[in-house]
């Protein structure tokens, strides 16, 4: 059996690493790994091949830049080179990014199986592109594996047979465990001369937040209160950095007392940050469910999540807006030891990536 596994966003590295483990450590069983290169930075997407310990892709798209139809438009395009030539049994793809969706396309027009790993999560916002990519890769495959019980319960009520679909976990807790020991002794809080829990860690990057002077300018006001309580610690997005500089608002962030800002940080220095922060402050999917397992308290800048185990059961909790009033009031709960509670979602155990290679192989 040829299993090919598509990467192509930071979040696709991390995630991909434990399934191509998990494929490798089974008899009979070629997994190769695509990387479409729809994230080419440096800082964005080798270091996480390093630090996941993900061996080089078999292949490399170099997609070119541009809007996401015209990047879906050369992945797939690309793609159907390496479909022809491999000729595999299954394509894995992960996630919501555009190149979920664009490989699981050509897929299926080859007469490929598809799996979708994540699959089931809705937000119930379509402006998000992220939703559309969702739908739509989940009305495309095979087998649907999902991380929490909101996932198994969408597909059932958008119809999608339930032989297809497989509650099987959560693999970005799979790297997260295999990771942690790792980013422990890398001690990137120690480095930063940082004491465990005396900081704010802080990311920002969505467009509907980053890509306009208002909300770059409610972020540097956000930014400012809360410093005054503790220190914020920023790394920024390259996204988030070439907007500060298009709007002339670099300065501004970078003049407010007891704020450090970084450059993207790696998978392990990420997570060393994460998981000894006071909070997170962010607008991320992903840091959502690390933050829930970690125990660490999240304030995420979304009216909906995609992910409401984190929420029901975890540490998260969802902010409408960019409010910096909001966001201040839930950093006093938590620095006065009021912090919401969580528990660990049910599978969340780092056996998802076993799962779903069982799963797959038995197909």
């Amino acid at each position: 059996m040829t299993i090919l596994s598509i990467v192509g966003a930071r979040p696709n590295f991390i995630k991909v690493a434990p399934l191509h483990r998990a494929f490798q450590q089974r008899s009979g069983v070629t997994s190769r790994i695509v990387h479409t290169g729809q994230h080419y930075d440096t800082r964005m997407s080798e270091v996480f091949f390093r630090q996941l310990n993900l061996p080089q892709p078999d292949y490399y798209l170099d997609v070119v830049g541009g809007s996401p139809t015209r990047q879906t438009a050369d992945i797939m395009t690309k793609f159907e080179d390496v479909l022809l030539a491999e000729k595999p049994d299954w394509v894995v793809v992960v996630g919501d990014v555009t190149s979920t969706l664009a490989c699981a396309l050509v897929a299926v027009r080859q007469g490929v199986r598809v799996a979708h790993v994540e699959a089931g999560l809705r937000s119930g916002d379509r402006r998000m592109p992220e939703e559309i990519n969702r739908i739509l890769t989940d009305s495309l495959s095979d087998k649907l594996f999902v991380t929490e019980q909101a996932g198994l319960d969408n597909l059932l009520r958008e119809g999608v047979p339930a032989d297809r679909i497989h509650f099987v976990g959560n693999v970005m807790i799979d790297a997260l465990l295999q990771c942690r020991a790792q980013a422990r002794s890398l001690n990137t809080v120690d480095t930063l001369g940082l004491t465990p829990r005396q900081y704010v860690l802080m990311t920002m990057h969505r467009p509907s937040n980053v890509d306009r002077p208002e909300g770059l300018e409610t972020i540097i006001r956000l930014v400012a209160d809360t410093a005054r309580h503790q220190m914020v610690l920023l790394p920024l997005h390259p996204r988030t950095t070439a907007n500060l500089n298009r709007f002339g608002l670099m300065d501004n962030l970078a003049a407010i007392p007891n704020v450090r800002l970084l450059e993207p940080q790696g998978y392990l220095e990420f997570l060393n940050l994460m998981e000894h922060a006071t909070a997170v402050v962010t607008d991320s999917g992903g840091v959502q469910e690390e933050t829930t397992y970690l125990n660490v308290p999240c304030l995420t800048f979304r009216d909906s999540t995609e992910r409401p185990a984190t929420v029901t059961l975890g540490t998260n909790t969802l902010l409408a807006d960019l409010n910096p009033d909001a966001v201040q009031a839930a950093l006093t709960d938590v620095f006065t030891g009021n912090a919401k509670q969580g528990n660990v979602p049910p599978l969340w155990d780092g056996y998802a990536a076993n799962r779903i290679a069982a799963l797959l192989q038995n197909s």
